[in-house]
């Protein structure tokens, strides 16, 4: 079966179209690289032994897109492309808007035209806003506050707007919160453009010698010792995730929506000494001041995930820190280092 996974080069897409593989599907990957890296997709042939389709298109391009689907029996959509950044969609309001909207628009009028009605989408924790009620449930009022999480909460209103009007359409919305760690293989990992903003890719260049400091964003929230206190999840419990997401839409009609997390919070003081434990490598910090729009803690209540997909977090902090250590190490930049694992 062929699963047409947009912006599968990305750092979740990469470790999703892994699991697709192992399960069998046939992946095809639409993606414009704008910011991630070619390179991803060949170290997933490496890891999985298995070939993969690859479209380097811009989803605002129709054209290009109704020649994929013409050219490929697509049963069902994992919808991972779109710009990310919260501060930069801060700056560049109509970026955000004009690239994650319209192209998910173009998608679904493809789809629609190609009478392919099963989606997956990436959408995102952001969707909830600056509520300090936790653990956060699915049906709680949604407020984001800055244009990449009002654009996660459109589009959400959006496809269920397309459902509504036509009930052959399958979607599942997954809400996730904060993905670390990377492929056991230390093959592929998050490998952000320029200074990190996440982060346990920050700590990791701190260990490895890219970046002299960590910033910490404030230490007077109303938390244990002071920092933001956040879930975690590992990106191959992500990935997994999607996948099981994946086998809803495929069986079922309807729209569906999963916060996928542990239901964990971990603050940035303790990420920082869990990494610390686990590696032996200390890592320098420096308290700033608190971030615009940041709260005290967030983290997810992943039961329904659990009861109505058969789905929870596997891996602990300890593994996701591990992991994300082990790709730092062996890329140290990233897939831009010059002793490629990967001829």
């Amino acid at each position: 079966m062929e699963i047409l996974v947009t912006g599968g080069s990305g750092y979740i897409g990469s470790h999703t179209c892994i699991e697709l593989l192992n399960a069998g599907f046939e992946v095809i990957v639409v993606d414009n690289f704008c910011n991630s890296n070619r390179q991803a997709l060949e170290r997933v042939r490496k890891i999985t032994g298995k070939k993969l389709k690859i479209y380097e298109i811009d989803l605002l391009d129709r054209e290009g897109l109704c020649d994929v689907f013409y050219h490929n029996s697509v049963k069902g959509v994992i919808h991972f492309a779109g710009f990310k950044a919260v501060g930069e969609s801060v700056q560049k309001p109509l970026h955000y808007y004009n690239n994650n909207l319209g192209s998910t628009i173009t998608l679904c009028e493809v789809m629609q035209e190609f009478g392919v009605k099963k989606m997956v989408f990436s959408s995102s924790a952001t969707v909830y806003g600056p509520t300090e009620t936790v653990p956060l449930k699915e049906e709680i009022p949604l407020e984001a506050t800055n244009p990449y999480g009002r654009t996660k909460l459109i589009l959400e209103q959006i496809l269920q707007d397309i459902h509504v009007a036509d009930n052959e359409w399958s979607t599942t919305f997954l809400r996730y919160f904060n993905p670390v760690g990377a492929h056991e293989s230390g093959l592929i990992g998050e490998d952000p453009n320029g200074i990190p903003n996440n982060l346990t890719p920050y700590i990791t260049q701190v260990a490895i010698g890219k970046l002299n400091k960590l910033s910490v964003f404030g230490n007077d929230y109303p938390t244990h010792d002071g920092t933001g206190v956040r879930d975690y999840i590992h990106v191959m419990d992500l990935a997994v995730g999607h996948l099981k997401a994946l086998d809803q839409v495929l069986t079922n009609n309807g729209v569906n929506v999963y916060n996928l997390g542990t239901g964990q919070g971990y603050s940035v003081l303790e990420v920082i000494r869990t990494f610390e434990e686990v590696t032996g490598i200390p890592i320098p910090f420096e308290i700033t001041g608190r971030r615009p729009g940041d709260i005290a803690i967030s983290y997810a209540d992943p039961t329904k995930a659990r009861l109505e997909l058969g789905w929870h977090a596997q891996k602990g902090l300890e593994d996701m820190l591990r992991d994300a250590w082990r790709w730092q190490e062996m890329n140290k930049e990233g897939y831009l280092s010059k002793d490629r694992l990967i001829p």
